[in-house]
């Protein structure tokens, strides 16, 4: 038993084959629809002359004089001329007051058409109006009138028909008006419908070429139309085997149409994965860059921590000094691992999310970021007396009030990334300036050198995690793993601020926080 619907027997069909089959159905439609309007119209237009060839022939029928009593009568030869004249192809007969036959002027070629009764009564019901009736073989068009008793024609001639019409008038005087039967003209529709079934078969031949001509015209015209949507199905194949440069072609693109607009939707969306794509693999690189970052900045307090325990238990430590330089190594190497882990917890939290900062929690309260700029000028100068170190305004003059709203704490260890930054990364001497302001509604708060400066693509990642411009210096320092910018530029996020770098080798570096300014730095 087949089971399948003519649904998914049309959907395993190609799209150019339903759309020309649906144009090919829309067209026999329409042209069988217009057909039958036409053929409609024109039968009825016949039909309407036959009647009126039938009202033709009834008027001149009515005045024919009476060829003789009998009713199978002929007229002679030439008022028969003259009938035909008259009346044209038709069958004509006279009915008696009760419908039987009187005369039968005119004779059909063929069959006679079945009658209903005509007596005077139904011949008047119908008022002159055409019916139709059946016959042996074919239909006919009927109009039956009431018509008065024809004169009657004999041997003499002229006169005793002219003496049956005085008393004919003489009766109408008197007031009797009645007809006294009626006249039955009837006309044969079998060259009507020969006509109507002649012009069938004419338009069944050219519709039928006409749609094999439009099938094999729009077989063609809808594959030109679809070829924009086959080169995307191509595009389409190519990128689900892997090449996501690949786009659609320019020709498709024309926003005015339907595949245009399909096609650049498609392309905007090639360009997201792509640019998604690209996004995760370079996740993923970082993600495994920061995973043997982090290996090695643990493996090395670790493995220090392991060789002086393991040195300790060889007995490689016999003097009591040995033993105390062993245990303020460790507790260095633990305090750095310890540093470490904690830097990775925070940066953690601060990924969770930037703004709601529900697993590190602050606390702004008003503040001048002046006051950690002075705290910073005399951190700076306890750590490296050797530097000349000034306080200016952003990018140079006067220092400003920057009020901000802000958790001190966090911004102080902001601070403090910085000055180990400069202080780790230029040589010793180097001049430090520290700028505080405002600036477009924003607080500043700036730290920068002339030391010898970063690269544009160094610049690019400096915060990133375990990012080190200097890659050949150790890392055996506290705080060097290479996450302090990172947590400073994080922490400063939290704030809903943002940090800058501007740089360029040779000519210093400068890190710059900016934080919207606090509009009531008193507090309320």
């Amino acid at each position: 038993m087949n089971t399948t619907s003519p649904r998914r027997g049309a959907a395993r069909l190609s799209l150019r084959t339903r759309l020309v089959i649906i144009c090919l159905l829309l067209v026999v439609a329409a042209l069988l629809a217009s057909n039958a309007l036409l053929i409609t119209l024109l039968q009825r237009q016949l039909v309407d002359q036959m009647d009126e060839r039938l009202r033709t022939a009834a008027a001149a029928a009515v005045r024919l004089p009476d060829p003789g009593t009998h009713p199978d009568a002929t007229a002679p030869p030439e008022r028969d001329a003259v009938e035909r004249q008259l009346t044209g192809d038709v069958y004509v007969v006279r009915l008696n007051a009760d419908g039987s036959l009187s005369q039968r002027p005119r004779p059909a070629v063929g069959d006679v058409p079945e009658l209903p009764r005509l007596d005077a009564a139904a011949v008047a019901a119908r008022g002159g109006a055409p019916f139709e009736a059946s016959g042996d073989g074919h239909d006919w068009r009927v109009i039956a009138q009431p018509a008065p008793s024809p004169p009657r024609q004999n041997g003499d001639g002229g006169r005793e028909g002219d003496k049956d019409r005085g008393e004919e008038r003489n009766r109408n005087t008197d007031g009797d008006t009645s007809a006294t039967g009626s006249i039955v003209v009837a006309g044969s529709l079998e060259e009507v419908n020969g006509t109507i079934r002649g012009l069938g078969v004419r338009m069944l031949v050219i519709d039928s070429l006409v749609l094999v001509l439009l099938g094999v015209i729009g077989w063609f015209a809808v594959r030109a139309g679809l070829r924009p949507l086959r080169r995307i199905e191509t595009t389409a194949a190519a990128i689900a085997g892997g090449d996501l440069s690949r786009r659609v072609p320019d020709l498709a693109s024309s926003t005015r149409t339907e595949l245009g607009r399909l096609a650049a939707a498609l392309n905007g969306m090639l360009d997201r994965i792509e640019a998604g794509d690209a996004a995760r693999a370079a996740t993923n690189d970082r993600m495994r860059a920061f995973v043997a970052d982090a290996s090695h900045e643990l493996r090395t307090p670790l493995f220090g921590i392991k060789g002086f325990t393991e040195l300790y238990r060889m007995g490689g430590m016999p003097e009591r000094a040995d033993v105390d330089t062993a245990m303020n190594r460790i507790e260095r190497e633990s305090a750095r691992l310890a540093h470490i882990v904690e830097d990775l917890l925070l940066l953690a939290r601060l990924d969770e999310d930037p703004t709601a900062r529900t697993e590190l929690p602050l606390e702004p309260t008003p503040m001048d970021l002046r006051t950690l700029a002075a705290d910073a000028l005399h951190d700076l100068r306890a750590l490296a007396p050797d530097r000349t170190v000034t306080l200016t305004g952003p990018g140079g003059g006067p220092p400003g009030a920057a009020p901000v709203l802000g958790d001190e704490a966090r911004l102080r260890q902001v601070m403090s990334n910085l000055i180990g930054n400069a202080i780790a990364h230029t040589p010793a001497g180097t001049p430090v300036r520290i700028g505080v302001g405002t600036h477009d509604a924003l607080a500043i708060l700036e730290l920068g050198d002339q030391g010898p400066g970063m690269t544009a693509e160094q610049a690019a990642r400096v915060f990133d995690r375990f990012y080190r411009a200097d890659t050949a210096r150790g890392r055996t320092r506290t705080g060097g793993a290479g996450l302090g910018l990172s947590i400073a530029h994080s922490l400063v996020a939290a704030h809903h601020g943002r940090m800058e770098v501007h740089t360029s080798p040779g000519q210093g570096a400068t890190f710059r926080i900016l934080l919207p300014v606090h509009t009531d730095p008193l507090g309320d």
